[in-house]
């Protein structure tokens, strides 16, 4: 098995160490296999998570959200599991989004109904 230390997975990942670490901290990584000199070393694999992570990210994904769904793109090998999950959980953040847009749209109404209010009231009363 091809082993690297954490600055040629940093590299080939393009993330920092800082990066990795925290990964590690919140569950969303692994640790890398450490020897009896202290490093850590990690695999192809580690090289494939962050790079799904990093995926899942760009698609609006948060850290906990990927952190539930991860594991299942390396025990599933169809794909079909993960793939379903993160579809539930985009529907989720669609459903939120639309609920924001509705409430900006009230907001909006109601900004529009008050600058016409003062307006009005700037017009009757500015001539005095």
């Amino acid at each position: 098995m091809n082993r690297m230390r954490i600055g040629d997975l940093t590299e080939r990942a393009g993330v920092t160490q800082r990066t990795v670490r925290y990964y590690e901290s919140i569950g969303l990584l692994p640790s890398g296999e450490r020897e009896g000199n202290g490093h850590h070393y990690y695999t192809e694999e580690t090289v494939t998570r962050l790079q799904k992570i990093d995926q899942l990210k760009k698609i609006g994904l948060s850290l906990e959200e990927i952190r539930d769904v991860v594991e299942l793109y390396f025990t599933d090998t169809s794909g079909v599991q993960p793939k379903r999950k993160v579809l539930g959980i985009l529907r989720r953040h669609l459903a939120d989004t639309d609920q924001k847009l509705e409430a900006l749209g009230l907001f909006r109404s109601d900004l529009q109904s008050n600058i016409e209010r003062f307006e009005r009231w700037l017009e009757a009363n500015e001539g005095d």
